[in-house]
Protein backbone atom coordinates (compact mmCIF):
# COMPACT_ATOMS: atom_id res chain seq x y z
CA UNK A 1 0.00 0.00 0.00
CA UNK A 2 1.71 3.48 -0.64
CA UNK A 3 1.66 5.93 1.68
CA UNK A 4 0.63 9.30 0.20
CA UNK A 5 0.25 12.84 0.36
CA UNK A 6 -2.56 14.87 -0.09
CA UNK A 7 -2.33 18.75 -0.40
CA UNK A 8 -5.53 21.14 0.32
CA UNK A 9 -7.51 17.89 2.55
CA UNK A 10 -9.82 20.70 4.51
CA UNK A 11 -12.29 19.89 2.15
CA UNK A 12 -13.39 18.88 -1.85
CA UNK A 13 -10.71 16.54 -3.73
CA UNK A 14 -8.32 16.51 -1.05
CA UNK A 15 -10.63 15.68 1.85
CA UNK A 16 -12.44 12.67 -0.10
CA UNK A 17 -9.43 11.51 -1.51
CA UNK A 18 -8.03 11.02 1.78
CA UNK A 19 -10.80 9.21 2.83
CA UNK A 20 -11.00 7.06 -0.13
CA UNK A 21 -7.29 5.84 0.03
CA UNK A 22 -7.77 5.36 3.90
CA UNK A 23 -10.79 3.37 3.04
CA UNK A 24 -8.89 1.26 0.28
CA UNK A 25 -5.91 0.65 3.49
CA UNK A 26 -3.32 2.91 1.87
CA UNK A 27 -1.61 4.93 4.52
CA UNK A 28 -2.58 9.01 4.16
CA UNK A 29 -0.96 11.94 5.09
CA UNK A 30 -3.33 14.75 4.88
CA UNK A 31 -2.39 18.51 5.10
CA UNK A 32 -3.85 21.83 5.18
CA UNK A 33 -2.96 25.64 5.98
CA UNK A 34 -4.72 24.92 9.01
CA UNK A 35 -4.73 21.79 10.33
CA UNK A 36 -7.33 22.08 12.54
CA UNK A 37 -9.84 21.08 9.67
CA UNK A 38 -8.30 17.88 9.55
CA UNK A 39 -9.15 16.64 13.47
CA UNK A 40 -11.73 14.24 12.09
CA UNK A 41 -9.93 12.70 9.24
CA UNK A 42 -9.14 9.00 10.45
CA UNK A 43 -5.60 9.42 8.90
CA UNK A 44 -2.15 8.18 9.83
CA UNK A 45 -0.68 11.47 9.75
CA UNK A 46 -2.29 15.64 9.99
CA UNK A 47 0.22 18.22 8.75
CA UNK A 48 0.14 21.89 8.86
CA UNK A 49 1.01 22.90 5.04
CA UNK A 50 0.93 26.23 2.71
CA UNK A 51 1.95 25.04 -0.45
CA UNK A 52 3.30 29.01 -1.20
CA UNK A 53 6.04 28.94 1.60
CA UNK A 54 9.19 27.27 1.23
CA UNK A 55 9.90 26.57 4.59
CA UNK A 56 6.47 25.24 5.48
CA UNK A 57 7.04 22.37 2.33
CA UNK A 58 9.84 21.41 3.35
CA UNK A 59 9.10 20.81 7.33
CA UNK A 60 6.19 18.86 5.84
CA UNK A 61 7.52 16.88 3.37
CA UNK A 62 10.48 15.51 6.84
CA UNK A 63 7.44 15.19 8.85
CA UNK A 64 6.10 12.91 6.34
CA UNK A 65 9.15 10.76 5.73
CA UNK A 66 8.26 8.37 3.07
CA UNK A 67 6.05 9.10 0.17
CA UNK A 68 5.17 6.79 -2.41
CA UNK A 69 2.31 8.95 -3.90
CA UNK A 70 2.19 12.75 -3.86
CA UNK A 71 -1.58 14.44 -4.64
CA UNK A 72 -1.11 18.26 -5.57
CA UNK A 73 -4.54 19.04 -4.86
CA UNK A 74 -4.55 22.45 -3.04
CA UNK A 75 -5.61 25.55 -5.26
CA UNK A 76 -7.69 28.79 -5.68
CA UNK A 77 -10.23 30.15 -8.04
CA UNK A 78 -9.97 33.58 -9.70
CA UNK A 79 -12.23 34.94 -12.37
CA UNK A 80 -12.71 37.68 -14.48
CA UNK A 81 -11.61 39.03 -17.60
CA UNK A 82 -8.28 39.40 -19.06
CA UNK A 83 -8.55 43.08 -19.18
CA UNK A 84 -9.67 43.26 -15.36
CA UNK A 85 -8.28 40.76 -12.95
CA UNK A 86 -5.58 42.72 -10.96
CA UNK A 87 -1.83 41.38 -11.55
CA UNK A 88 -1.55 40.42 -8.07
CA UNK A 89 -4.41 38.59 -7.87
CA UNK A 90 -3.30 36.84 -10.63
CA UNK A 91 0.61 36.16 -8.94
CA UNK A 92 -1.63 34.85 -6.39
CA UNK A 93 -3.13 32.27 -8.05
CA UNK A 94 -0.09 31.36 -9.64
CA UNK A 95 1.56 31.15 -6.64
CA UNK A 96 -0.96 28.50 -5.17
CA UNK A 97 -2.06 26.63 -8.41
CA UNK A 98 1.18 26.23 -10.27
CA UNK A 99 4.49 27.58 -8.17
CA UNK A 100 3.07 25.31 -4.73
CA UNK A 101 2.57 21.78 -7.24
CA UNK A 102 6.28 22.50 -8.49
CA UNK A 103 7.63 22.78 -4.83
CA UNK A 104 6.20 19.79 -4.05
CA UNK A 105 6.90 17.84 -6.51
CA UNK A 106 10.98 18.95 -6.29
CA UNK A 107 10.61 18.31 -2.54
CA UNK A 108 9.94 15.02 -2.81
CA UNK A 109 10.91 13.70 -6.53
CA UNK A 110 14.26 13.22 -4.97
CA UNK A 111 13.73 10.44 -3.00
CA UNK A 112 11.39 9.08 -5.56
CA UNK A 113 13.77 8.67 -7.46
CA UNK A 114 16.34 7.34 -5.30
CA UNK A 115 13.61 4.45 -4.66
CA UNK A 116 13.15 4.15 -8.26
CA UNK A 117 9.35 4.36 -7.93
CA UNK A 118 6.99 7.35 -6.88
CA UNK A 119 3.63 8.62 -8.32
CA UNK A 120 3.38 12.11 -8.84
CA UNK A 121 -0.97 13.51 -9.29
CA UNK A 122 -1.64 16.80 -10.19
CA UNK A 123 -5.41 18.09 -10.40
CA UNK A 124 -5.76 19.82 -13.71
CA UNK A 125 -8.89 20.41 -14.78
CA UNK A 126 -10.88 20.35 -18.18
CA UNK A 127 -9.68 24.46 -18.22
CA UNK A 128 -6.12 22.70 -18.30
CA UNK A 129 -7.33 22.44 -22.37
CA UNK A 130 -10.09 24.35 -22.53
CA UNK A 131 -10.01 27.83 -21.50
CA UNK A 132 -13.63 29.65 -21.19
CA UNK A 133 -14.57 33.24 -21.08
CA UNK A 134 -13.70 35.19 -17.41
CA UNK A 135 -11.75 32.16 -16.73
CA UNK A 136 -8.73 32.68 -18.74
CA UNK A 137 -6.28 32.96 -15.40
CA UNK A 138 -7.04 30.03 -13.46
CA UNK A 139 -7.11 28.03 -16.97
CA UNK A 140 -3.90 29.44 -17.60
CA UNK A 141 -2.77 27.94 -14.26
CA UNK A 142 -3.87 24.50 -15.32
CA UNK A 143 -2.45 24.60 -18.60
CA UNK A 144 1.10 25.15 -16.94
CA UNK A 145 0.53 22.47 -14.80
CA UNK A 146 -0.59 20.19 -17.58
CA UNK A 147 2.61 21.43 -19.39
CA UNK A 148 4.92 20.98 -16.13
CA UNK A 149 3.26 17.30 -15.64
CA UNK A 150 3.53 16.05 -18.90
CA UNK A 151 7.56 17.24 -19.01
CA UNK A 152 8.17 14.88 -15.96
CA UNK A 153 6.24 12.01 -17.15
CA UNK A 154 9.02 12.61 -19.96
CA UNK A 155 12.07 12.93 -17.54
CA UNK A 156 10.96 10.97 -14.40
CA UNK A 157 9.13 8.17 -15.99
CA UNK A 158 13.17 6.59 -16.82
CA UNK A 159 12.96 6.69 -12.74
CA UNK A 160 9.81 4.65 -12.20
CA UNK A 161 8.04 7.51 -11.12
CA UNK A 162 4.87 7.70 -13.09
CA UNK A 163 3.05 11.11 -13.34
CA UNK A 164 -1.03 11.35 -13.66
CA UNK A 165 -2.80 14.63 -14.87
CA UNK A 166 -6.45 14.28 -13.58
CA UNK A 167 -9.03 16.67 -15.70
CA UNK A 168 -12.36 17.02 -13.64
CA UNK A 169 -15.03 18.55 -15.14
CA UNK A 170 -17.55 20.34 -12.93
CA UNK A 171 -18.36 18.71 -9.30
CA UNK A 172 -19.73 20.55 -5.95
CA UNK A 173 -16.65 21.56 -4.31
CA UNK A 174 -16.02 24.86 -1.59
CA UNK A 175 -13.32 26.15 -4.69
CA UNK A 176 -16.57 27.23 -6.29
CA UNK A 177 -17.77 29.01 -3.42
CA UNK A 178 -14.68 30.41 -2.70
CA UNK A 179 -14.17 31.72 -5.86
CA UNK A 180 -13.38 35.31 -6.28
CA UNK A 181 -14.18 37.43 -9.54
CA UNK A 182 -13.21 40.84 -10.79
CA UNK A 183 -14.42 43.38 -13.25
CA UNK A 184 -17.74 41.27 -13.87
CA UNK A 185 -19.93 43.23 -12.01
CA UNK A 186 -19.62 47.20 -14.08
CA UNK A 187 -19.96 47.51 -18.05
CA UNK A 188 -18.81 46.36 -20.45
CA UNK A 189 -18.29 42.58 -19.15
CA UNK A 190 -21.65 42.31 -16.74
CA UNK A 191 -23.43 41.48 -20.10
CA UNK A 192 -21.03 38.35 -20.33
CA UNK A 193 -20.89 37.39 -17.15
CA UNK A 194 -24.99 37.05 -16.94
CA UNK A 195 -24.48 34.76 -20.09
CA UNK A 196 -21.84 33.21 -18.50
CA UNK A 197 -24.50 32.39 -15.45
CA UNK A 198 -26.96 30.97 -18.45
CA UNK A 199 -24.69 28.60 -19.42
CA UNK A 200 -23.85 27.64 -15.77
CA UNK A 201 -27.56 26.80 -15.57
CA UNK A 202 -28.51 25.64 -18.82
CA UNK A 203 -25.32 23.31 -17.76
CA UNK A 204 -27.26 21.82 -14.67
CA UNK A 205 -24.52 22.56 -12.22
CA UNK A 206 -26.62 22.76 -9.64
CA UNK A 207 -27.21 18.97 -9.95
CA UNK A 208 -23.12 18.23 -10.71
CA UNK A 209 -22.02 15.42 -8.37
CA UNK A 210 -19.81 15.70 -5.26
CA UNK A 211 -15.88 14.99 -5.26
CA UNK A 212 -15.94 11.43 -4.28
CA UNK A 213 -16.23 10.47 -8.12
CA UNK A 214 -12.40 12.08 -8.40
CA UNK A 215 -11.34 10.81 -5.47
CA UNK A 216 -11.87 7.57 -6.84
CA UNK A 217 -10.75 7.82 -10.00
CA UNK A 218 -7.10 9.66 -8.23
CA UNK A 219 -7.06 5.94 -5.93
CA UNK A 220 -7.21 4.08 -8.88
CA UNK A 221 -4.84 5.98 -10.45
CA UNK A 222 -2.17 5.25 -7.69
CA UNK A 223 -3.78 1.79 -7.89
CA UNK A 224 -2.51 1.22 -11.50
CA UNK A 225 0.49 -0.81 -12.96
CA UNK A 226 0.47 1.87 -15.82
CA UNK A 227 -1.94 4.81 -15.35
CA UNK A 228 -2.30 7.28 -18.21
CA UNK A 229 -0.77 10.22 -18.38
CA UNK A 230 -4.24 12.25 -18.27
CA UNK A 231 -7.86 11.23 -16.98
CA UNK A 232 -11.00 13.03 -17.21
CA UNK A 233 -13.13 12.69 -14.92
CA UNK A 234 -17.01 13.42 -15.63
CA UNK A 235 -19.43 13.60 -18.41
CA UNK A 236 -18.92 16.80 -19.18
CA UNK A 237 -15.10 16.16 -19.06
CA UNK A 238 -14.92 13.33 -21.31
CA UNK A 239 -17.85 15.61 -23.96
CA UNK A 240 -16.07 19.05 -24.05
CA UNK A 241 -12.42 17.49 -24.09
CA UNK A 242 -13.64 14.77 -27.41
CA UNK A 243 -14.92 17.34 -28.98
CA UNK A 244 -11.93 19.51 -28.81
CA UNK A 245 -9.70 16.65 -29.99
CA UNK A 246 -11.78 16.28 -33.07
CA UNK A 247 -12.15 19.79 -33.99
CA UNK A 248 -10.54 22.17 -35.14
CA UNK A 249 -10.56 26.14 -33.13
CA UNK A 250 -13.23 27.40 -35.29
CA UNK A 251 -14.74 24.45 -35.53
CA UNK A 252 -14.91 23.84 -31.51
CA UNK A 253 -15.51 27.42 -31.22
CA UNK A 254 -18.51 27.59 -33.33
CA UNK A 255 -19.78 23.79 -31.51
CA UNK A 256 -19.59 25.60 -27.90
CA UNK A 257 -21.43 28.49 -29.06
CA UNK A 258 -24.57 26.45 -30.19
CA UNK A 259 -24.28 24.20 -27.45
CA UNK A 260 -24.29 27.12 -24.99
CA UNK A 261 -26.14 29.51 -26.68
CA UNK A 262 -23.48 32.19 -26.32
CA UNK A 263 -23.99 35.51 -28.97
CA UNK A 264 -21.29 37.62 -27.79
Amino acid sequence: MARTLITGCSSGFGRATAVELKKRGHEVVATARRPETLEDLDVDARLQLDVTDDSSVAAAVAAAGRVDALVNNAGIGIGGPVERVPLAEVRRLFETNVFGPLRMMQAVLPQMRERGRGTIVNLSSVSGRVAAPLSGFYASSKFAVEAMSEALHFEAEHFGIRTVLIEPGYFRTNISVAHVDHGVDTPPYDELQEMVDRMTAKLGRDAAPGPEVVAGAIADAIEADAPPLRIPVGSDADMVLAARASMNDAEFEAAMRATLDVDW
